[in-house]
């Protein structure tokens, strides 16, 4: 007990001596004061942030102190951005400087074994793994899934209208299918299979030690140096490391037991690929293993969080389905549709990234940390500074977003608005937008979402009516606007409505299509 208190006591010292350091460096020396909140000496304002939904705090701060904001967390310095210019000045258009991360031991190196990509800094490893995931996620590859995603989403709207309590779980089977028959190319038959729920779990356990100041060796990486079994946190990360090794050292284990068994079906996926050009990509197995994983991560949680939202948002304005059924009513009739009909379906892509800018997934942001000097608009910016660019005060910006907290699809089709472009058959789109991200960490999976989320838009929105759904005694069941969960991921806490076809014919359909679905067979697409 003595040696663990005498340990907080020298990290704590330590973190003093570095903070007095970094205030010094990290000053405004020549450069006008960056606003923000005051701070404590060695924690900052640590004290200030909730561990839960902690953007709701930096959009307190923001609307406070302006679009760009100072705070300390320990030693370190941070900065919200707050507008969509400003993201964009920055984080793309100085993607060179600013796309690395600040290093969080119980993320980065406890739990990931330093391997997955999400947290590695700007370096060769980095660009290493990012160009095999662009590789594998570039449009032209994309494309090459959509009889994929056209199979699963038949899968899940016939699943979602037979049992639309589950929708949960039809939406991470959709997902979680979708990303592990292109990655691993296993099928997945029920959602309930153990190496999915596994791999689930793995997302949840990123999510929820991703956030900010879950733990207290990211805010005072010192105490790194405590003893093994005096720090419960390096005992956790390490356990978790172990089991999410061992699943993608056993996923991709089995795409190599397939390649070299003579005489057995291959089922080709990105793990075959890897395998066989490894020495060329030029990653170790472990380290293919955590890119092939994060794909996984990237795909999964992200899609079905989204869509989660969108059947709440339908829940509680259900008029945007009549806007929604005149569209597609008029552009596809009675048939289902498919992806050669989103370019004529401007409604539906509205819908969905209005969805995505009223509830962000990722809220409050990923961040970006600097590794140079550099100055904007009269401030100026110490490397190591972290850059967070915060979706929930992005998205909410009044003047990018008139009543930005209203839920209004026409914003992107109506020439009013200032977010309207043209031509109707491109835009809205989803390409570059803020939901995933900024410049050079900009979501690998945006290519693959983008379709899933178009496609299970326009296909639940023309097979189904969505509304509140009732109790027992015929009242209706009220739902919250926003009771989400928090983490780095972000989605609605399981809500009651009601789902039921739109017709007797629509359900034919969906029964038609679905069992065409359950025999189809993936086509190898072309790498």
């Amino acid at each position: 007990m003595f040696s663990s208190v005498v340990a907080v006591c020298i990290a704590c010292f330590l973190a003093y001596i570095f903070n007095q350091r970094s205030r010094e460096q990290a000053g405004d020396k020549n450069g006008k004061p960056i606003p923000g909140p005051p701070s404590l000496p060695i924690l900052g304002n640590l004290c200030d942030i909730p561990k839960s939904h902690s953007w709701f705090r930096f959009k307190e701060w923001t609307d406070h102190y302006g679009p760009i904001v100072r705070f300390k967390i320990g030693a370190s310095e941070h900065v919200i951005i707050a507008e969509e210019k400003i993201a964009n000045d920055l984080l793309r258009e100085r993607g060179s400087h600013y796309s690395s991360r600040v290093f969080l031991p119980m993320a980065a190196e406890y739990l990931s074994g330093n391997m997955r990509p999400l947290f590695m800094p700007y370096n060769d490893l980095w660009r290493t793994s990012r160009k095999l995931m662009h590789r594998l996620t570039m449009p032209s590859m994309a494309n090459s899934y959509q009889p994929a995603q056209s199979i699963e989403s038949a899968r899940l709207l016939h699943d979602l209208l037979q049992d639309p309590r589950n929708y949960e779980r039809w939406l991470q089977r959709y997902s979680g299918g979708l990303i592990f028959r292109i990655v691993y190319g296993k099928r997945v038959q029920t959602g309930e299979e153990n190496y999915l729920q596994r791999a689930i779990k793995v997302v949840h356990n990123v999510e929820r030690i991703a956030s900010p100041g879950s733990y207290l060796v990211d805010v005072l990486p010192f105490l790194r140096y405590v003893p093994y079994p005096l720090a419960p946190f390096k005992q956790e990360g390490m356990r978790l490391h172990s089991e999410e090794l061992d699943l993608f050292r056993s996923l991709l284990d089995d795409a190599r037991k397939e390649l070299e068994t003579p005489d057995v079906l291959k089922r080709p996926s990105f793990a075959q690929t890897f395998l066989e050009e490894q020495e060329a990509i030029g990653l170790t197995f472990d380290q293919g293993a955590y890119v092939l994983g994060s794909l996984f991560e990237a795909g999964t949680g992200t899609t079905a969080a989204a869509m989660m939202s969108f059947l709440l948002t339908m829940t509680l304005h259900p008029q945007w389905q009549e806007f929604l059924w005149a569209e597609l009513d008029a552009v596809v009739g009675d048939r289902m549709p498919d992806f050669e009909d989103i370019p004529r379906l401007p409604r539906v892509r509205a819908v969905i990234k209005e969805v995505l800018r009223w509830r962000p997934v990722t809220a409050g942001g990923a961040p970006h940390t600097l590794t140079k000097d550099d100055e904007y608009n009269g401030f100026k910016f110490a490397a190591g500074t972290t850059f967070h660019p915060v979706q929930w005060a992005i998205h909410l910006d009044p003047v990018l977003y008139p009543d930005p907290d209203q839920f209004d699809p026409s914003r992107w089709l109506d020439p009013s608005f200032p977010t309207y472009k043209r031509p109707l058959d491109k835009f809205p789109t989803l390409q570059n937008f803020s939901a995933f991200g900024f410049g050079r960490r900009i979501c690998p999976g945006m290519n693959i979402a983008e379709r899933s989320l178009y496609i299970l838009t326009a296909r639940i929105a023309w097979a189904c009516k969505i509304s509140k759904a009732k109790d027992s005694q015929g009242v209706i069941i009220d739902v919250p606007s926003y009771d989400y969960t928090s983490g780095f991921n972000v989605m609605p806490k399981n809500f009651a409505f009601n789902l039921s076809p739109r017709s007797k014919l629509h359900e034919q359909v969906v029964e038609e299509r679905y069992r065409y679905a359950n025999n189809l067979i993936y086509l190898k697409p072309k790498l």
